[in-house]
């Protein structure tokens, strides 16, 4: 069930990003919600938020050894990986891998959700498999701290 979720997350993240350069590479930002939510086209060369820029076979390799050695600790500690915590480390693992692909397909990773809080803050252009990094991310903090997250051995 939960390769599926990652599976699923890498299509979703795919599939728009495929519709983001059909329909934002060379044009002008689409206008969602007006000084709040636009999609604009941008080539990410670096890491989340556009830092560590043209550092591509580092990621790929940091990318691959954490997307693997998490699916290998999910596989070897299943009896001891509550439910909640399983599915957050899917989540991000699908994140992940969505990232990945672009990496090492197209060299830089399609960005094109762009949030503007007015003068609040202005976040960086991101992508569905960011949403989901960070989401599992989240869900895997919450599930270390408060849903006993346990890979110790059994007594």
């Amino acid at each position: 069930m939960g390769i599926l979720i990652s599976v699923i997350i890498v299509i979703l993240d795919q599939y728009t990003k495929y519709l983001a350069v059909l329909n934002l590479m060379g044009k002008r930002p689409i206008i969602v919600i007006d000084n709040l939510l636009e999609f604009h086209f941008v080539k990410n060369y670096g890491a989340a938020f556009g830092i560590l820029q043209n550092q591509r076979n580092f990621f790929i390799a940091i990318t691959t050894i954490v997307i693997i050695g998490g699916i290998i600790f999910l596989y070897l500690k299943k009896d001891r990986i509550t439910k909640f915590g399983k599915l957050s480390s899917w989540i991000l693992i699908g994140g992940a891998v969505g990232n990945l692909i672009d990496r090492i397909r197209l060299v830089y990773v399609v960005d094109f959700i762009k949030v503007d809080l007015g003068k609040l803050y202005d976040f960086p252009v991101f992508n569905v498999a960011d949403i989901f990094i960070v989401v599992g991310t989240g869900l895997l903090i919450i599930a270390i701290l408060f849903d006993k997250f346990d890979y110790r051995e059994k007594a």
